[in-house]
């Protein structure tokens, strides 16, 4: 069964996000790193909470693993991913692992 990393970076006051590097950098980190191990990922900007409503996330990234085991290993080779962190952003992410229903 697929599984899933939901990767979220919640806007709170004094936070940063560098939409720039993420996409350029940081997500061909993720790939030269992890990427033997992931089925597919989608990343979305956040623009909008709702009508009239600033969003509340700069980003989130899903990344679907095809097997718990992909997504361990991905899990335990993740360090160099982890640590580029601190050259987009200063927000602490919030995970959220899941199964793939639907």
């Amino acid at each position: 069964m697929p599984v899933t990393l939901q990767v979220l970076y919640p806007i709170t006051d004094d936070t940063h996000f560098d939409y720039d590097y993420y996409a350029d950098t940081h997500m061909k980190i993720v790939g030269e790193h992890l990427g033997a191990f992931i089925d597919r990922t989608l990343v979305t900007k956040g623009v909008a909470g709702g009508p009239d409503t600033p969003p509340g996330f700069y980003a989130i990234a899903s990344i679907v693993f095809p097997t718990q085991d992909a997504r361990d290993a991905a899990m335990a080779a993740s360090g160099p991913v982890m640590g580029d962190l601190p050259n987009f952003t200063n927000v602490q992410p919030t995970l959220l692992v899941g199964n793939v229903i639907g």
